[in-house]
């Protein structure tokens, strides 16, 4: 498995023309940090605190005893996919206590990976519908931490998404493939981008 801190940074850009601004969501410890940190080519921003006992009254712990640190704003990194354009990575905290923070990261987002983590696919629904009350293109990315298999038909029913999104499987812990979901979500948003009108576009960009 690739790790961020293994991997060989490209040297940035002196400058850029568009900045094209993802989303990553999902529920609590479902491994959005760590998806951040694996692609970002820049050291990433990370408002990761220590949980505490105190905690535990607030956020449900319970499928995730192993967490020692959580997001409490956001996380933030950067790639470079040419001269003239770079793509900005933001990963939005998982508790309920901070979903009032998603709006203001969906706010210009071209669109959004919801990350799964198949042991506890219920936490992935309030994702899922606040994207699509506000109408940004999403794939959904299933994390692997090495538990039962689900097949995407399984995945896909749970969620109850329409056949169109993109569902895909991904380990966070690796660069490669988180680049490849990225990938995938540009390409969504092209197709969707290609199958409207040319006046509805802006709704998209």
């Amino acid at each position: 498995m690739d790790s961020a801190s293994s991997d060989t940074r490209a040297p940035l850009g002196a400058q850029a023309d568009n900045g094209l601004k993802i989303v990553i969501v999902g529920g609590f410890g479902v491994g959005k940090t760590t998806l951040v940190r694996s692609v970002s080519e820049i050291r990433p921003l990370s408002t990761e605190e220590t949980m505490t006992q105190a905690g535990e009254s607030v956020d449900d712990v319970s499928a995730v005893r192993a967490k020692s640190a959580t997001t409490v704003a956001f996380d933030f990194g950067r790639i470079t996919l040419d001269a003239r354009n770079v793509l900005y990575v933001f990963g939005a905290p998982g508790q309920e206590r901070f979903w009032f923070l998603w709006d203001r990261l969906f706010s210009g987002a071209l669109g959004a990976v919801v990350l799964v983590d198949t042991r506890r696919i219920d936490d992935s629904w309030y994702a899922i519908d606040r994207l699509e009350q506000q109408g940004i293109p999403f794939v959904v990315a299933c994390n692997d931490f090495g538990g039962p298999h689900h097949t995407p038909a399984e995945v896909r029913a749970a969620l109850d998404v329409d056949p169109y999104v993109p569902l895909i499987d991904c380990d966070a812990r690796s660069r490669e493939s988180v680049k490849n979901v990225l990938i995938e979500l540009v390409e969504h948003v092209r197709r969707l981008l290609e199958s409207r009108s040319p006046a509805s576009w802006k709704e998209l960009v």
